[in-house]
C-alpha cells in the first residue's frame, strides 16, 4: 500500500471521505472474510461431530456385533492366593480340580569371596587377574540348558585384566545361539553372583569346571558349596489339572481356555468357570451409555438457538469490547451453526428408526418372538419430563448407575441370566443394523469423504472459492481507493498552483 498525503492545500480529511465512498467495496470484503471464519467455524464443529461418530461406530458398536461381547465367562479359585486365572472365550462352564505341584525358578549362584592370596584380603573391582594368581588364556566356562539343547558361554581373560573388566567381559558374552547370563560383582562383600535370564530348566545355567577353566572358576569364585546352598537350580512350575501334569518354564500355564498362573504350591484347588452375567451386562451398557452421548450432542447441536441477532464482528466493533466480551459473542454464533441442520437431522432419525424397531429373536423353548429394547426395560423417558436434549437416550431398568431408572427391576440382567443365547441375538443383530445404517451415512461421495458424516469436500471447495472472493474484493477495494485518491491528488495539485499563483499576483501588488 504506497504512502498517500493529501488534503494539504483544500484542508479537506481526504482519507475519511475516500474510506466512506468505498465503504460498500469494503463491506463486500468483510463479509466474504467473515463468511470464510464462519465456515472454518462450521468445519470444526462437523470434525468434532465427525470424530465422536466414528469412535462409537469403531468402539462399542463395532464389538458389540460379534459374540465374543456376550460369551463373558469368569473363573474364581478356592484358593485366590494360590493361582490366578484368566478366562478366555473358549472356557468350558464347568468346575476343575488343580494342584500346584512347585513354581518356576530361575538358576542363580551366589559366588564365593575373592581374596588375594590365601586368605588374604577382599579383592575390589580394581584387582587384576595377575594378582589372582590367574594369567592371559584362563578361561571361564558356564553351560546354558539342559541335556542335548545346552550351550557354553565362554569368556578368555586377557593380561591386565580387572575384575571390572571380567565383569564386563561376562556381561557381554553369548552363546552361539546368543544366549547370555546376569553377572554382578558386589565390592563390599568381594563376590560375583550369576542370574538366569529368566525361570525355567531350559534357561537355567550350571558351572564347567575343567583343565581350562577349573583354575579361573575357582579363583573368582564361581564355585558351588558342598551343601550346594549358594545356587538355586532352575526349575520349571507344574500343575496337576484334573489328574493330567503339565509343566511350563513360567509359572503361567494356557490350558483349554485358561490361562492359570500359579502363586504358591498347594493342593485340593477348585476352579469354577461360569457364565459372567455382569461382564455381559456392563457391555451393553457401554453400547447404550455411548448411543446417549451420541444422540445428546446430536440433539444440542440440532436444537441450539440459531443466534441470528448475532452478527459477525467487525474489526472496528472488536476494538471497542473486551477479549472475553468477543470470545463469548463469538461462542453464541459457533454454537448456533448446525442448528436445524438437516445432516444432523437426518442421522438422528436413521440411528433412532434402528433403535426402536423389532427384531426376531429364537427363545430357548424354540419359538421365535419379535424383541425390542423395551422387552429388556431398555427405554427412553417420558418425553414431557425430560430435558430437551435428552430424549432421544435410552435407559436400562435396574441400573444402579441411572438415578431416572435405578428401582425398576432389571429385566436385562434377568434375560442374561435365564436365556442369554437371545440377549446375544438381539443385541449383535441390533448392533448390526446400527453398523450397517452408520456405514451408508458415512459412504464416500462426490462431496464428502469415506467415513464422514457431512460434505467435507464441498465445504474445502467453498473455502478455496471464498479465497477467491476475497482476493476480487480487496483488488476492487484498492482499485477504488487509488482512483479516488488520485482525483484528489490532482485536485490538491491545482489548488496548490492556484495559492502559487495568487501569492505571485499579491507580492505584484504589494510591490
Amino acid at each position: 500500500m504506497p504512502i498517500r498525503i493529501t488534503g494539504m492545500n483544500s484542508g479537506l480529511d481526504t482519507e475519511s471521505i475516500i474510506t466512506a465512498l468505498t465503504q460498500r467495496h469494503q463491506d463486500r470484503l468483510d463479509t466474504a472474510k467473515n463468511d470464510q471464519k464462519k465456515l472454518t467455524w462450521k468445519q470444526d464443529k462437523w470434525k468434532e461431530l465427525n470424530k465422536k461418530v466414528t469412535a462409537f461406530y469403531n468402539g462399542a458398536l463395532s464389538s458389540m456385533r460379534l459374540s465374543s461381547a456376550y460369551t463373558k465367562k469368569t473363573t474364581t479359585s478356592s484358593n485366590a492366593s494360590a493361582v490366578s486365572v484368566i478366562t478366555g472365550e473358549g472356557a468350558m462352564e464347568t468346575a476343575q480340580t488343580l494342584e500346584v505341584k512347585k513354581l518356576a525358578k530361575a538358576a542363580y549362584l551366589t559366588g564365593k569371596e575373592v581374596t588375594v592370596g590365601e586368605g588374604g584380603s577382599r579383592a575390589t573391582k580394581d584387582t587384576t587377574i595377575e594378582e589372582l594368581g590367574l594369567s592371559a588364556g584362563d578361561k571361564l566356562k558356564f553351560k546354558i540348558g539342559t541335556g542335548e539343547a545346552s550351550e557354553t558361554l565362554e569368556v578368555t581373560l586377557e593380561a591386565g585384566d580387572s575384575i571390572s573388566k571380567v565383569l564386563s567381559r561376562l556381561k557381554e558374552a553369548t552363546t552361539d545361539s546368543g544366549a547370555n547370563l546376569n553377572f554382578n560383582y558386589d565390592e563390599n562383600n568381594g563376590r560375583f553372583y550369576v542370574a538366569a535370564k529368566a525361570t525355567g530348566e531350559a534357561a537355567s545355567f550350571d558351572l564347567i569346571s575343567d583343565s581350562e577353566s577349573s583354575a579361573a572358576m575357582k579363583a573368582l569364585g564361581f564355585e558351588k558349596k558342598e551343601d550346594g546352598s549358594n545356587y538355586i537350580e532352575g526349575t520349571s512350575a507344574q500343575i496337576v489339572l484334573n489328574g493330567e501334569t503339565y509343566d511350563s518354564d513360567t509359572n503361567t500355564f494356557e490350558i483349554n481356555g485358561l490361562t492359570i498362573t500359579a502363586n504358591e504350591v498347594a493342593s485340593n484347588i477348585t476352579l469354577t468357570t461360569k457364565q459372567d452375567t455382569s461382564g455381559i451386562f456392563d457391555n451393553i451398557k457401554k453400547l447404550i451409555s455411548e448411543y446417549n452421548d451420541l444422540m445428546k450432542e446430536f440433539a444440542t447441536l440440532y436444537n441450539a438457538d440459531k443466534a441470528t441477532k448475532y452478527k459477525m464482528l467487525t474489526d472496528d466493533q472488536k476494538d471497542e469490547m473486551s477479549e472475553k466480551e468477543i470470545e463469548d459473542w463469538e461462542n453464541k454464533i459457533k454454537d448456533g451453526l448446525l442448528s436445524g441442520d438437516e445432516t444432523i437431522y437426518n442421522i438422528r432419525n436413521s440411528l433412532k428408526n434402528v433403535m426402536i424397531s423389532g427384531i426376531d429373536v429364537t427363545l430357548k423353548d424354540g419359538t421365535t418372538s419379535k424383541l425390542s429394547l423395551a422387552s429388556f426395560g431398555i427405554t427412553t423417558g417420558s418425553y414431557f419430563n425430560t430435558e430437551e436434549n435428552e430424549r432421544d437416550m435410552f435407559h436400562i431398568d435396574g441400573d444402579p448407575d441411572d438415578a431416572t431408572t435405578s428401582g425398576n427391576t432389571n429385566l436385562l440382567s434377568k434375560m442374561i441370566s435365564t436365556d442369554p443365547n437371545a440377549v446375544q441375538d438381539f443385541f449383535t443383530n441390533l448392533s448390526r443394523n446400527l453398523y450397517s445404517k452408520l456405514s451408508d451415512l458415512m459412504k464416500g461421495t462426490e462431496y464428502s469423504s469415506s467415513f464422514t458424516i457431512y460434505e467435507d469436500k464441498l465445504m474445502a471447495s467453498q473455502y478455496s472459492s471464498y479465497n477467491t472472493k476475497i482476493s476480487k474484493a480487496q483488488d476492487a477495494l484498492d482499485a477504488a481507493q487509488d482512483k479516488l485518491y488520485k482525483k484528489f491528488s490532482n485536485m490538491e495539485t491545482a489548488l496548490a498552483k492556484i495559492n502559487s499563483n495568487s501569492g505571485s499576483i499579491s507580492s505584484f501588488f504589494g510591490g
